[in-house]
């Protein structure tokens, strides 16, 4: 009887172990993905109606007011901008591009996010200026690691619109950062960050 019992609780040992295997293989996968996505280069962008920046880094917002300034039709978004600063405010940390270049001639084609806390306040605060604007083509400015789950945020609540990544800063893997960032990634796309929405600064969820 104990032999007959122990069969089925081996059968399961190595189920057990090929299953661990496959995680493991699928997890290590998707991280060298996300490594080698982040690596590489985004194509050029065409020119865009909008330009969206979510702020959290060096060189996006300064990468936003410089293509702005290239594109006199096209309108801006900076998602993620603290409760206190202002655009001048902006354009001073932008370093030297941003400032050296006056951005009061932009002023009538910026908007401030104020709203947002998270990536997934930056695509909810973007979507809301897209769709309020018209805007259907949008230039996106982030970190390059940043970037895969910039835009699938931002495609989940913007399914219609055409996105054109714009990485900025380059590239370097430091593993706590890059699997921290990858954490995000997996739980973005299994749409956990809805369940750890946190509120925008108005107390709204964002």
């Amino acid at each position: 009887m104990s032999v007959t019992a122990a069969r089925p609780k081996g059968r399961r040992l190595p189920l057990l172990s090929a299953l661990m295997a496959a995680f493991v293989i699928a997890v290590s996968g998707g991280f060298l993905w996300f490594l080698h996505r982040a690596a590489t280069p985004a194509p050029e962008s065409p020119p865009s109606p909008g330009i969206a920046v979510l702020t959290g880094g060096p060189d996006r917002v300064e990468e936003g007011l410089a293509l702005l300034a290239e594109r006199p039709e096209a309108r801006l978004i900076v998602s993620g901008v603290g409760p206190d600063a202002g655009l001048a405010d902006l354009a001073r940390s932008a370093g030297n591009r941003g400032a050296a270049m006056d951005p009061a001639p932009l002023a009538e084609r910026i908007v401030l996010g104020r709203e947002a806390t998270s990536t997934r306040g930056n695509a909810r605060e973007i979507a809301a200026w897209a769709h309020a604007s018209g805007i259907l083509e949008i230039t996106v400015i982030t970190a390059g690691f940043h970037m895969p789950r910039a835009l699938l945020e931002l495609r989940r609540d913007l399914p219609e619109a055409v996105l054109h990544p714009r990485p900025v800063a380059p590239f370097v893997a430091r593993p706590v950062p890059m699997v921290r960032e990858y954490v995000k990634l997996v739980g973005a796309a299994l749409n956990l960050s809805a369940l750890l929405e946190r509120p925008g600064r108005s107390g709204i969820p964002r």
